[in-house]
Protein backbone atom coordinates (compact mmCIF):
# COMPACT_ATOMS: atom_id res chain seq x y z
CA UNK A 1 0.00 0.00 0.00
CA UNK A 2 1.55 3.59 -0.79
CA UNK A 3 2.35 6.42 1.43
CA UNK A 4 -1.05 8.28 -0.55
CA UNK A 5 -3.42 5.41 -0.03
CA UNK A 6 -6.01 5.25 2.83
CA UNK A 7 -6.76 2.06 4.28
CA UNK A 8 -10.22 0.59 3.19
CA UNK A 9 -12.25 -0.02 5.98
CA UNK A 10 -12.67 -3.78 7.10
CA UNK A 11 -15.46 -5.55 8.92
CA UNK A 12 -13.11 -7.26 10.69
CA UNK A 13 -10.18 -5.79 13.38
CA UNK A 14 -6.75 -6.12 12.74
CA UNK A 15 -4.78 -8.05 15.68
CA UNK A 16 -1.07 -7.39 15.59
CA UNK A 17 1.10 -7.58 18.34
CA UNK A 18 2.59 -4.36 17.88
CA UNK A 19 0.83 -1.13 16.49
CA UNK A 20 2.81 1.90 15.90
CA UNK A 21 1.30 5.56 15.98
CA UNK A 22 3.48 7.64 13.53
CA UNK A 23 6.22 7.37 11.07
CA UNK A 24 8.80 9.82 12.49
CA UNK A 25 12.73 7.65 13.39
CA UNK A 26 11.43 6.43 16.49
CA UNK A 27 8.18 5.01 15.01
CA UNK A 28 9.87 3.44 12.10
CA UNK A 29 12.72 1.79 14.08
CA UNK A 30 10.05 0.07 16.57
CA UNK A 31 8.42 -1.23 13.24
CA UNK A 32 11.13 -2.39 11.20
CA UNK A 33 12.73 -4.18 14.48
CA UNK A 34 10.02 -5.72 15.32
CA UNK A 35 9.27 -6.73 11.77
CA UNK A 36 12.67 -8.42 11.55
CA UNK A 37 11.88 -10.38 14.96
CA UNK A 38 8.95 -11.74 12.90
CA UNK A 39 6.43 -9.90 15.16
CA UNK A 40 3.49 -9.44 13.57
CA UNK A 41 3.13 -5.30 13.03
CA UNK A 42 1.05 -2.74 11.64
CA UNK A 43 2.44 0.91 11.24
CA UNK A 44 -0.08 3.74 11.07
CA UNK A 45 1.40 7.02 9.08
CA UNK A 46 -0.88 8.66 11.32
CA UNK A 47 -1.82 12.26 9.02
CA UNK A 48 0.59 15.20 10.11
CA UNK A 49 2.78 13.59 12.59
CA UNK A 50 6.19 13.53 12.64
CA UNK A 51 7.78 14.29 9.40
CA UNK A 52 10.27 11.55 8.27
CA UNK A 53 13.74 11.26 8.41
CA UNK A 54 14.31 12.62 4.84
CA UNK A 55 13.44 16.14 6.37
CA UNK A 56 16.26 15.48 8.57
CA UNK A 57 18.16 14.43 5.84
CA UNK A 58 17.24 17.89 3.56
CA UNK A 59 18.64 19.80 6.97
CA UNK A 60 21.94 17.87 6.90
CA UNK A 61 22.21 18.56 3.03
CA UNK A 62 21.53 22.14 3.53
CA UNK A 63 24.34 21.83 6.42
CA UNK A 64 26.77 20.58 4.29
CA UNK A 65 26.39 22.97 1.34
CA UNK A 66 26.54 25.86 3.63
CA UNK A 67 30.26 24.24 4.99
CA UNK A 68 31.61 24.04 1.75
CA UNK A 69 30.46 27.75 1.37
CA UNK A 70 31.77 29.09 4.12
CA UNK A 71 35.06 26.98 3.01
CA UNK A 72 35.10 28.59 -0.11
CA UNK A 73 34.78 32.25 1.89
CA UNK A 74 37.56 31.62 3.50
CA UNK A 75 40.16 29.76 1.11
CA UNK A 76 42.18 33.19 1.17
CA UNK A 77 42.95 32.86 5.07
CA UNK A 78 44.53 29.68 3.78
CA UNK A 79 46.70 31.57 0.88
CA UNK A 80 44.11 29.96 -1.96
CA UNK A 81 43.12 32.00 -4.04
CA UNK A 82 39.69 30.52 -4.87
CA UNK A 83 36.71 32.18 -7.20
CA UNK A 84 33.57 32.16 -4.92
CA UNK A 85 31.09 33.29 -7.19
CA UNK A 86 27.73 33.18 -6.65
CA UNK A 87 25.25 30.04 -4.98
CA UNK A 88 23.02 28.71 -7.42
CA UNK A 89 20.11 28.33 -4.58
CA UNK A 90 18.28 26.36 -7.31
CA UNK A 91 20.41 23.73 -7.64
CA UNK A 92 21.12 23.67 -3.62
CA UNK A 93 17.79 22.78 -3.23
CA UNK A 94 18.08 19.91 -6.03
CA UNK A 95 20.54 18.51 -4.20
CA UNK A 96 18.59 18.84 -0.92
CA UNK A 97 15.87 16.53 -2.57
CA UNK A 98 18.24 14.19 -4.29
CA UNK A 99 19.70 13.49 -0.63
CA UNK A 100 16.06 13.38 0.65
CA UNK A 101 14.98 10.59 -1.90
CA UNK A 102 18.19 8.33 -1.09
CA UNK A 103 17.27 8.36 2.77
CA UNK A 104 13.05 8.08 2.18
CA UNK A 105 14.38 4.54 -0.36
CA UNK A 106 15.20 3.14 3.17
CA UNK A 107 11.70 3.95 5.02
CA UNK A 108 9.71 3.44 2.10
CA UNK A 109 6.36 1.72 2.11
CA UNK A 110 7.37 -1.00 -0.39
CA UNK A 111 10.71 -1.56 2.10
CA UNK A 112 8.62 -1.69 5.00
CA UNK A 113 6.40 -4.05 3.27
CA UNK A 114 8.55 -6.00 2.10
CA UNK A 115 9.83 -6.45 5.73
CA UNK A 116 6.13 -7.75 6.73
CA UNK A 117 5.06 -4.63 7.74
CA UNK A 118 1.03 -3.54 7.11
CA UNK A 119 0.87 0.40 6.09
CA UNK A 120 -2.22 2.44 6.59
CA UNK A 121 -2.45 5.80 6.12
CA UNK A 122 -4.93 8.38 8.34
CA UNK A 123 -6.08 10.00 11.18
CA UNK A 124 -5.53 7.36 14.18
CA UNK A 125 -8.06 7.68 17.17
CA UNK A 126 -8.43 5.69 20.49
CA UNK A 127 -11.92 4.17 20.82
CA UNK A 128 -11.29 2.42 24.20
CA UNK A 129 -8.41 1.34 26.21
CA UNK A 130 -6.94 -1.90 23.74
CA UNK A 131 -8.52 -0.45 20.24
CA UNK A 132 -7.68 2.15 17.84
CA UNK A 133 -9.97 3.27 14.36
CA UNK A 134 -7.61 4.43 11.07
CA UNK A 135 -10.64 5.26 8.37
CA UNK A 136 -12.60 2.73 9.59
CA UNK A 137 -10.14 -0.16 10.03
CA UNK A 138 -10.16 -0.95 13.68
CA UNK A 139 -6.79 -2.39 15.14
CA UNK A 140 -6.68 -4.28 17.96
CA UNK A 141 -3.05 -4.71 18.91
CA UNK A 142 -1.48 -6.24 21.65
CA UNK A 143 0.78 -3.26 22.34
CA UNK A 144 0.51 0.59 21.40
CA UNK A 145 3.83 2.80 20.64
CA UNK A 146 2.61 6.45 19.73
CA UNK A 147 5.52 8.11 17.79
CA UNK A 148 3.36 10.90 16.64
CA UNK A 149 6.31 13.63 16.93
CA UNK A 150 6.25 17.17 17.25
CA UNK A 151 4.76 20.13 15.59
CA UNK A 152 6.12 23.82 15.69
CA UNK A 153 5.03 26.12 18.24
CA UNK A 154 2.49 29.14 17.41
CA UNK A 155 3.25 31.97 19.35
CA UNK A 156 0.81 34.57 20.42
CA UNK A 157 2.46 37.35 19.46
CA UNK A 158 -0.26 40.04 18.05
CA UNK A 159 -0.78 40.00 14.31
CA UNK A 160 2.14 36.77 13.64
CA UNK A 161 -1.58 34.51 13.10
CA UNK A 162 -2.18 36.92 9.94
CA UNK A 163 1.39 36.92 8.49
CA UNK A 164 2.58 34.30 5.99
CA UNK A 165 5.92 32.77 7.11
CA UNK A 166 8.06 29.72 7.26
CA UNK A 167 8.68 27.09 9.98
CA UNK A 168 11.91 24.60 10.45
CA UNK A 169 10.15 22.11 8.03
CA UNK A 170 8.82 24.29 5.73
CA UNK A 171 11.74 26.40 4.91
CA UNK A 172 13.20 23.75 2.45
CA UNK A 173 10.38 24.11 0.04
CA UNK A 174 11.80 27.00 -1.19
CA UNK A 175 12.52 27.82 -4.32
CA UNK A 176 14.55 30.94 -4.10
CA UNK A 177 16.89 31.87 -1.47
CA UNK A 178 15.69 34.53 1.03
CA UNK A 179 16.96 38.02 0.07
CA UNK A 180 16.43 39.57 3.97
CA UNK A 181 15.69 36.71 6.75
CA UNK A 182 14.10 37.15 10.24
CA UNK A 183 14.51 34.32 11.91
CA UNK A 184 12.74 34.01 15.08
CA UNK A 185 13.57 31.84 17.65
CA UNK A 186 16.60 31.02 20.11
CA UNK A 187 16.34 27.12 19.33
CA UNK A 188 19.10 24.71 18.33
CA UNK A 189 17.13 24.94 15.24
CA UNK A 190 16.97 28.32 14.33
CA UNK A 191 21.01 28.88 14.99
CA UNK A 192 21.67 25.86 12.67
CA UNK A 193 19.07 27.51 9.62
CA UNK A 194 20.61 30.99 10.77
CA UNK A 195 23.81 30.26 10.31
CA UNK A 196 23.49 27.69 7.15
CA UNK A 197 20.95 30.90 5.14
CA UNK A 198 23.77 33.46 5.89
CA UNK A 199 27.00 31.32 4.37
CA UNK A 200 24.52 30.82 1.43
CA UNK A 201 24.20 34.24 1.03
CA UNK A 202 20.82 35.72 3.00
CA UNK A 203 20.99 38.42 5.34
CA UNK A 204 20.04 37.21 8.67
CA UNK A 205 18.27 39.05 11.78
CA UNK A 206 17.87 36.55 14.35
CA UNK A 207 15.63 37.19 17.04
CA UNK A 208 15.25 35.62 20.39
CA UNK A 209 13.57 36.80 22.83
CA UNK A 210 14.07 34.36 25.53
CA UNK A 211 17.67 34.12 24.53
CA UNK A 212 19.99 31.84 22.98
CA UNK A 213 19.52 28.11 24.19
CA UNK A 214 18.18 28.93 27.60
CA UNK A 215 18.75 25.35 28.80
CA UNK A 216 22.30 25.17 27.84
CA UNK A 217 25.30 25.84 29.75
CA UNK A 218 26.07 29.59 29.37
CA UNK A 219 29.62 29.21 28.60
CA UNK A 220 29.16 26.90 25.90
CA UNK A 221 26.25 29.36 24.66
CA UNK A 222 28.33 31.90 24.45
CA UNK A 223 31.02 30.51 21.78
CA UNK A 224 27.68 30.08 19.26
CA UNK A 225 26.99 33.89 20.10
CA UNK A 226 30.15 35.26 19.04
CA UNK A 227 29.92 32.50 15.95
CA UNK A 228 27.12 33.98 14.88
CA UNK A 229 28.06 37.81 15.42
CA UNK A 230 31.50 36.94 13.45
CA UNK A 231 29.22 35.20 10.71
CA UNK A 232 26.97 38.84 10.22
CA UNK A 233 24.46 37.89 11.58
CA UNK A 234 22.19 40.58 13.21
CA UNK A 235 21.61 39.15 16.85
CA UNK A 236 18.38 40.35 19.20
CA UNK A 237 18.58 38.35 22.60
CA UNK A 238 15.97 38.85 25.39
CA UNK A 239 14.05 41.26 23.82
CA UNK A 240 10.27 41.58 23.45
CA UNK A 241 8.28 41.66 20.32
CA UNK A 242 5.57 43.80 20.56
CA UNK A 243 3.68 43.38 17.45
CA UNK A 244 4.23 41.49 14.02
CA UNK A 245 3.05 43.33 10.88
CA UNK A 246 2.77 43.47 7.14
CA UNK A 247 4.89 46.43 5.18
CA UNK A 248 4.49 46.25 1.61
CA UNK A 249 3.97 42.65 1.35
CA UNK A 250 6.80 41.60 3.48
CA UNK A 251 7.26 40.46 7.28
CA UNK A 252 7.81 43.19 9.84
CA UNK A 253 8.44 42.54 13.22
CA UNK A 254 8.30 45.88 16.00
CA UNK A 255 10.90 44.90 19.01
CA UNK A 256 10.51 46.62 22.44
CA UNK A 257 12.18 50.06 22.36
CA UNK A 258 10.87 50.66 18.99
CA UNK A 259 12.62 48.83 16.89
CA UNK A 260 11.35 47.71 13.65
CA UNK A 261 13.31 44.37 11.79
CA UNK A 262 12.07 44.43 8.30
CA UNK A 263 12.70 41.35 5.67
CA UNK A 264 11.66 39.67 2.74
CA UNK A 265 10.77 36.23 4.60
CA UNK A 266 10.01 35.08 8.52
CA UNK A 267 10.60 32.39 9.91
CA UNK A 268 9.71 30.70 13.14
CA UNK A 269 11.86 28.45 14.99
CA UNK A 270 10.73 28.81 18.34
CA UNK A 271 10.57 25.25 19.32
CA UNK A 272 8.24 22.14 19.13
CA UNK A 273 4.72 20.66 20.98
CA UNK A 274 4.13 17.27 20.87
CA UNK A 275 1.59 16.26 18.29
CA UNK A 276 -1.04 14.25 20.46
CA UNK A 277 -4.36 16.08 19.32
CA UNK A 278 -7.13 14.33 17.85
CA UNK A 279 -5.77 10.74 19.58
CA UNK A 280 -8.59 10.43 21.69
CA UNK A 281 -6.29 9.55 24.40
CA UNK A 282 -8.61 9.94 27.73
CA UNK A 283 -10.69 7.13 26.04
CA UNK A 284 -7.83 4.91 26.34
CA UNK A 285 -7.52 5.72 29.76
CA UNK A 286 -3.80 7.08 29.17
CA UNK A 287 -2.58 10.60 30.89
CA UNK A 288 -1.30 13.77 29.00
CA UNK A 289 -0.09 17.67 29.53
CA UNK A 290 1.45 20.12 27.44
CA UNK A 291 4.80 18.14 27.30
CA UNK A 292 2.83 15.17 25.72
CA UNK A 293 2.02 11.29 26.60
CA UNK A 294 2.61 11.46 30.45
CA UNK A 295 4.66 7.87 30.78
CA UNK A 296 7.38 6.67 33.18
CA UNK A 297 10.98 5.80 33.38
CA UNK A 298 9.71 2.47 31.35
CA UNK A 299 8.29 4.26 28.68
CA UNK A 300 4.99 3.45 29.28
CA UNK A 301 1.64 5.71 29.99
CA UNK A 302 -1.37 4.89 32.35
CA UNK A 303 -2.39 2.06 30.17
CA UNK A 304 0.06 0.04 30.84
CA UNK A 305 -0.72 -1.72 26.73
CA UNK A 306 0.57 1.92 25.40
CA UNK A 307 4.42 3.34 24.77
CA UNK A 308 5.22 6.62 23.78
CA UNK A 309 8.65 8.14 22.56
CA UNK A 310 10.05 10.65 21.00
CA UNK A 311 8.61 14.60 20.85
CA UNK A 312 5.29 13.22 21.74
CA UNK A 313 6.46 11.45 25.04
CA UNK A 314 6.24 13.75 28.15
CA UNK A 315 6.79 12.84 31.58
CA UNK A 316 9.80 10.79 31.94
CA UNK A 317 10.74 11.47 29.36
CA UNK A 318 9.80 15.03 28.26
CA UNK A 319 12.12 17.29 26.10
CA UNK A 320 13.36 14.53 23.90
CA UNK A 321 12.78 15.91 20.65
CA UNK A 322 16.31 14.36 18.84
CA UNK A 323 15.49 11.64 16.36
CA UNK A 324 18.76 9.92 17.95
CA UNK A 325 16.59 10.51 21.46
CA UNK A 326 13.69 8.35 20.06
CA UNK A 327 15.40 5.49 18.12
CA UNK A 328 17.60 5.46 21.78
CA UNK A 329 13.97 5.03 23.31
CA UNK A 330 12.39 2.65 20.72
CA UNK A 331 15.52 -0.15 21.44
CA UNK A 332 13.80 0.23 24.77
CA UNK A 333 10.34 -0.57 24.49
CA UNK A 334 11.03 -3.42 22.02
CA UNK A 335 13.31 -5.16 24.74
CA UNK A 336 10.50 -4.34 27.31
CA UNK A 337 7.63 -5.42 24.93
CA UNK A 338 9.25 -8.12 23.23
CA UNK A 339 11.17 -9.90 25.77
CA UNK A 340 9.94 -8.65 28.61
CA UNK A 341 13.19 -7.11 30.20
CA UNK A 342 12.99 -4.60 32.56
CA UNK A 343 14.19 -0.85 31.27
CA UNK A 344 14.54 2.38 32.43
CA UNK A 345 15.04 5.99 30.40
CA UNK A 346 17.87 8.27 31.35
CA UNK A 347 17.43 11.82 29.86
CA UNK A 348 20.74 12.68 31.24
CA UNK A 349 22.62 10.04 29.15
CA UNK A 350 21.00 10.85 25.98
CA UNK A 351 23.57 13.80 23.90
CA UNK A 352 21.77 16.78 23.04
CA UNK A 353 23.66 18.48 20.14
CA UNK A 354 23.42 21.89 18.51
CA UNK A 355 24.92 21.56 14.69
CA UNK A 356 25.86 24.82 13.78
CA UNK A 357 29.67 26.69 13.23
CA UNK A 358 31.09 25.56 15.39
CA UNK A 359 28.52 23.11 17.03
CA UNK A 360 27.39 22.46 20.59
CA UNK A 361 27.20 18.92 22.20
CA UNK A 362 26.44 18.02 25.91
CA UNK A 363 25.65 14.82 28.33
CA UNK A 364 25.11 14.28 32.20
CA UNK A 365 24.24 16.83 34.37
CA UNK A 366 24.52 20.90 33.53
CA UNK A 367 27.23 22.55 35.88
CA UNK A 368 23.91 24.32 37.46
CA UNK A 369 22.55 20.36 38.14
CA UNK A 370 25.84 18.82 39.46
CA UNK A 371 26.22 22.04 41.95
CA UNK A 372 22.93 20.88 43.31
CA UNK A 373 23.80 17.63 44.10
CA UNK A 374 26.90 19.01 46.19
CA UNK A 375 30.57 19.54 45.86
CA UNK A 376 31.96 19.13 42.25
CA UNK A 377 34.94 19.97 40.23
CA UNK A 378 34.63 21.49 37.10
CA UNK A 379 37.73 21.09 34.76
CA UNK A 380 38.07 23.09 31.57
CA UNK A 381 40.56 22.80 28.11
CA UNK A 382 40.42 25.24 25.27
CA UNK A 383 40.55 24.49 21.62
CA UNK A 384 42.94 27.34 21.60
CA UNK A 385 45.59 24.33 22.87
CA UNK A 386 44.97 22.48 19.98
CA UNK A 387 47.55 22.65 17.38
CA UNK A 388 45.15 21.06 14.64
CA UNK A 389 41.96 23.80 15.36
CA UNK A 390 44.50 26.40 14.75
CA UNK A 391 45.62 24.82 12.04
CA UNK A 392 42.32 24.60 10.61
CA UNK A 393 41.61 27.91 12.15
CA UNK A 394 38.70 26.90 14.60
CA UNK A 395 40.51 27.33 17.58
CA UNK A 396 37.12 28.88 19.32
CA UNK A 397 35.65 26.76 21.39
CA UNK A 398 36.40 24.52 24.87
CA UNK A 399 35.51 21.44 26.52
CA UNK A 400 34.32 21.25 30.19
CA UNK A 401 33.83 18.63 32.56
CA UNK A 402 31.77 17.94 35.61
CA UNK A 403 33.18 15.62 38.24
CA UNK A 404 31.97 14.79 41.89
CA UNK A 405 35.16 14.89 44.16
CA UNK A 406 36.10 11.39 43.36
CA UNK A 407 36.09 11.96 39.94
CA UNK A 408 32.88 10.29 38.62
CA UNK A 409 31.80 12.11 35.31
CA UNK A 410 28.80 13.56 35.88
CA UNK A 411 28.10 15.59 32.87
CA UNK A 412 30.41 16.75 29.80
CA UNK A 413 29.93 19.93 27.11
CA UNK A 414 32.07 20.74 24.24
CA UNK A 415 31.76 23.95 22.23
CA UNK A 416 33.71 24.08 19.01
CA UNK A 417 34.27 22.48 16.01
CA UNK A 418 32.96 18.63 15.21
CA UNK A 419 31.48 18.63 18.96
CA UNK A 420 28.64 16.27 18.17
CA UNK A 421 31.65 13.97 17.21
CA UNK A 422 33.72 14.49 20.02
CA UNK A 423 31.21 13.78 22.53
CA UNK A 424 30.75 10.07 21.93
CA UNK A 425 32.98 9.11 24.23
CA UNK A 426 31.59 11.04 27.01
CA UNK A 427 28.51 9.61 26.45
CA UNK A 428 29.76 6.28 27.27
CA UNK A 429 31.56 7.62 30.00
CA UNK A 430 28.66 9.35 31.83
CA UNK A 431 26.30 6.36 31.02
CA UNK A 432 29.07 3.91 33.13
CA UNK A 433 29.86 6.54 35.82
CA UNK A 434 32.85 6.25 34.52
CA UNK A 435 36.23 7.73 36.55
CA UNK A 436 37.83 11.02 34.75
CA UNK A 437 41.48 9.49 35.36
CA UNK A 438 40.19 6.56 33.00
CA UNK A 439 39.92 8.59 30.42
CA UNK A 440 42.58 10.60 30.80
CA UNK A 441 44.47 7.03 30.44
CA UNK A 442 43.39 6.53 26.94
CA UNK A 443 45.48 6.98 23.96
CA UNK A 444 44.53 10.12 21.94
CA UNK A 445 45.50 10.28 17.91
CA UNK A 446 47.97 12.69 17.80
CA UNK A 447 47.22 16.27 16.00
CA UNK A 448 43.31 15.49 16.28
CA UNK A 449 40.56 17.43 18.22
CA UNK A 450 40.55 14.46 20.41
CA UNK A 451 43.47 15.18 22.11
CA UNK A 452 41.35 18.22 23.38
CA UNK A 453 38.95 15.24 25.11
CA UNK A 454 42.36 13.82 26.78
CA UNK A 455 43.78 17.15 27.69
CA UNK A 456 40.52 18.16 29.71
CA UNK A 457 40.67 14.64 31.61
CA UNK A 458 44.30 15.15 32.39
CA UNK A 459 43.52 18.32 34.34
CA UNK A 460 42.10 16.63 37.25
CA UNK A 461 45.50 15.34 38.26
CA UNK A 462 46.96 18.78 38.18
CA UNK A 463 46.32 20.18 41.31
CA UNK A 464 48.39 16.95 42.39
CA UNK A 465 51.45 18.04 41.04
CA UNK A 466 51.17 20.90 43.66
CA UNK A 467 50.98 18.95 46.63
CA UNK A 468 53.85 18.80 49.15
CA UNK A 469 53.45 14.91 50.13
CA UNK A 470 53.17 14.06 46.29
CA UNK A 471 56.93 16.40 45.64
CA UNK A 472 58.15 14.45 49.23
CA UNK A 473 57.76 10.86 47.53
CA UNK A 474 59.08 11.96 43.87
CA UNK A 475 62.22 13.32 45.95
CA UNK A 476 62.46 10.41 48.02
CA UNK A 477 62.41 7.97 45.08
CA UNK A 478 65.54 10.13 43.23
CA UNK A 479 67.55 8.76 45.56
CA UNK A 480 67.25 5.31 44.00
CA UNK A 481 68.41 6.55 40.57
Amino acid sequence: MSDTASPAASSEPLTPDICVIGHGPGGLAVATAAALFGVRTVLVRHGGSELPPNEGARGQALRAAAGLARAVASAMSFGLAVDAGQTDYGRVRARLDQVAARAAANDSDERLTALGVLMLKGEARFQNRHQINVGGTVIRARRFVIATGSLPTRLSIPGLADLPHLTEDSIFDLAKRPDRLIMLGGTAAAIELAQAMRALGSDVTLIAPDGLLPEEDPEAVGVLRRALLGDGIALHESRPILRAESHRQRPRLVLDGDLTIDGTHLLVASGRKPNIAGLELDLAGVRSDDTGVIVDASLRAANRRIYAIGACAGGAAAGMVSSHAAQHQAGLVLRNALFRLPIRFRPEQVPRTVHGQPGLASVGLSEAQARAQGAIQVLRWPYAESGLAHAERQAEGLIKLMTDGKGIILGVVIAGAQAAELIAPWVLAVRKRMNVREMAGLIAPSQSLSEISQRAALSFQTPLAAKPGIRRLIGFLRRFG
